[in-house]
This record gives structure tokens, C-alpha cells and sequence, in this order.
């Protein structure tokens, strides 16, 4: 009995030691997933973000037609880095709209001017309510929403080249 006390520290730190390694070394998921992915977009009704083009609701996402929603802000340089795939997907006749997040008006419409215009609306989230309802983490972030405003598919980060063609898929999966 007096030899398992004086091991027993050793043991305990032992035994502590293999749990904190084995954290180290398996690899963590850094992506926040949205909860939202097969569930319907939550209810909001956001303002016009530039002049000419109309703002965002949850009911324009509902009326029949698979499209993209696209989380977004002019200081974003990732947003940046993914405005010519967008171009891509618009061209190959996907819808987008979008919602700016803790933007001005001025600086988006200086962003498409620079960067193109994508976006068949864009809705105004100032205090980022929306983008944290969609389950949303940061920016960029896409949405695929088929025509009943159900969320199918969740793009974290910037869309690159690469992603062109499964982003394709997906909208034609949620007709």
C-alpha cells in the first residue's frame, strides 16, 4: 500500500501528460460549420446597401429559383481575391445576392466598381445580425439556397477557381 502512494503522483501526472499530448497531436477542426445547412433561411428584411439595387429578404430567397447567397465586405481582401469566380458563376447564369456586413454604402459601391458587380441584390447588415442567424462566422462565406429557401450547401472562406465547378453542381442539385 505504501509503494502505490508514492507512485500514484506519478501516475496522475503520467496519465495527465498522455491526455494533453494527445490533444496536441490530433488535428482540431478550425471551421465553424453552420447549423443551418438543411434548415430554411431564417426570416430578415435587410435595406438596400447601394443606390439601384434592391435590398435582401428571406422571401426573395423563396420564389422558385436555386441561387447563391454571399456573405461579403469591402474590407475584406479575401472578398477581393473571390470577386473574378463570382463573375464566373454569374456568367454561367447562377444568381447571387449578398449581404454586406458592418459596411458603409459608399465603400461597397467603390468595391464594385473596382471589383464587379455580381450581386442581383444586396442587403445591409450593420451589426452583423443576419450573418450571425445563418450560422455564419465570417467573411467571405456562400450559401447555396435552393428555390424554397432551404440552405444545401455552405462554402467557407473565398471561392477559388478550383470550387467553380462543384459550386456549379450544387445550384443545379437544388433545382
Amino acid at each position: 500500500m505504501k509503494r502505490f502512494a508514492l507512485w500514484a503522483p506519478l501516475a496522475i501526472f503520467a496519465l495527465l501528460f498522455a491526455v494533453v499530448a494527445s490533444g496536441l497531436f490530433r488535428p482540431a477542426e478550425k471551421v465553424v460549420r453552420s447549423a443551418m445547412v438543411g434548415k430554411p433561411i431564417p426570416d430578415f428584411a435587410l435595406p438596400a446597401m447601394v443606390p439601384g439595387k434592391p435590398g435582401l429578404t428571406s422571401a426573395s430567397l423563396r420564389q422558385g429559383q436555386p441561387r447563391l447567397l454571399n456573405v461579403f465586405a469591402s474590407w475584406c481582401i479575401p472578398c477581393i481575391a473571390e470577386a473574378p469566380q463570382l463573375m464566373r458563376l454569374k456568367a454561367m447564369g447562377i444568381p447571387i445576392d449578398a449581404i454586406a456586413i458592418r459596411d458603409t454604402a459608399p465603400a461597397i459601391a467603390g468595391f464594385l466598381r473596382r471589383n464587379g458587380d455580381p450581386y442581383a441584390r444586396i442587403g445591409s447588415d450593420r451589426a452583423s445580425q443576419v450573418q450571425l442567424a445563418l450560422g455564419s462566422s465570417g467573411v467571405p462565406e456562400t450559401f447555396v439556397v435552393d428555390g424554397r429557401g432551404i440552405v444545401v450547401k455552405q462554402i467557407i472562406g473565398d471561392i477559388r477557381p478550383e470550387n467553380i465547378a462543384e459550386i456549379a453542381q450544387a445550384v443545379k442539385d437544388a433545382r
